[in-house]
Formats: structure tokens, C-alpha cells, sequence
């Protein structure tokens, strides 16, 4: 199993604290995402992730190479393949706040922090303004 990743990113994060949890082996392959270098915009990682972000799980399944991404995409599909230990509680509710903060960091504030975007709204916004936005929504 192969993990392309960046140490810094949240989202490799999460999916190397879930492969850890399940003591699953895995081969890091780092991608270095920083804006001065911008590996993932490569033509070589771009055929391994056309979205071309971190991380990507790759493994081999009855001979053919398997690739998924987006880090809950990844941990539920290794939560279905590795049951113990469980990554949710059993409690109904529980388990529902969990999901819930999973979906806060998911969708809302990690698209607003993301390099891609800051670089987009640097592009866009020169006063700042964009950027005091999205630290002002990722504060709720």
C-alpha cells in the first residue's frame, strides 16, 4: 500500500492517523504540495490523481492498481476493510458528532485554508479583504 502525501496537509494527516490506528503498513510517498514547489501539478502525479491533490491511498487488488482519494472517502473505505479498531463510537449520537465535526474541518474550513485557494484569492484580492473572509469564517 502506497500513501502520496504531504506532512503538512490536514487531509494526508487524517489518513495517516487512520492507517496508524489500524497498524496498516504503507509506503509514504511524499508530494510536495508547498507553493514554491507545487509537485502535485505535475504530468507524473497528475495520471496517479487527475484532482491532483494529497493523498492518495494506492494499493493492488487482484492485479490492478487501486487508487481512491479525499481522506474520508479513504478512512471509511478503510474502517469497511479493518473493522478494529472501530475509528467511531458505537452510540448512535455519538457517532453523529463525530461525523459532524468530521464534516466542520471537512467542508468547512478546510476548503478556506487550502493552498489552492489562498493563492486564488491572493490572485484575485489584492487589499486582503478574501483572505480576512475566510479567517473570519474559519473563527466560527
Amino acid at each position: 500500500m502506497k500513501l502520496y502525501s504531504y506532512w503538512r496537509s490536514s487531509c494526508a494527516y487524517r489518513v495517516r492517523i487512520v492507517l496508524n490506528l489500524k497498524g496498516l503498513a504503507y509506503e509514504y510517498l511524499p508530494v510536495n504540495i508547498g507553493p514554491d514547489v507545487s509537485e502535485q501539478t505535475s504530468e507524473p502525479y497528475g495520471v496517479i490523481n487527475p484532482m491532483r491533490q494529497v493523498p492518495t491511498l494506492e494499493w493492488e487488488e487482484a492485479g490492478t492498481i487501486v487508487r481512491l482519494t479525499q481522506s474520508v472517502a479513504i478512512a471509511e473505505y478503510i474502517e469497511e476493510h479493518v473493522p478494529a479498531p472501530p475509528l467511531l463510537p458505537t452510540a448512535p449520537l455519538v457517532r453523529a458528532r463525530v461525523r459532524e465535526a468530521v464534516e466542520i474541518v471537512n467542508s468547512g474550513t478546510q476548503p478556506l485554508q487550502n493552498t489552492g485557494v489562498l493563492n486564488e484569492f491572493r490572485r484575485l484580492d489584492g487589499d486582503g479583504t478574501a483572505q480576512r473572509w475566510a479567517a473570519r469564517v474559519i473563527g466560527n
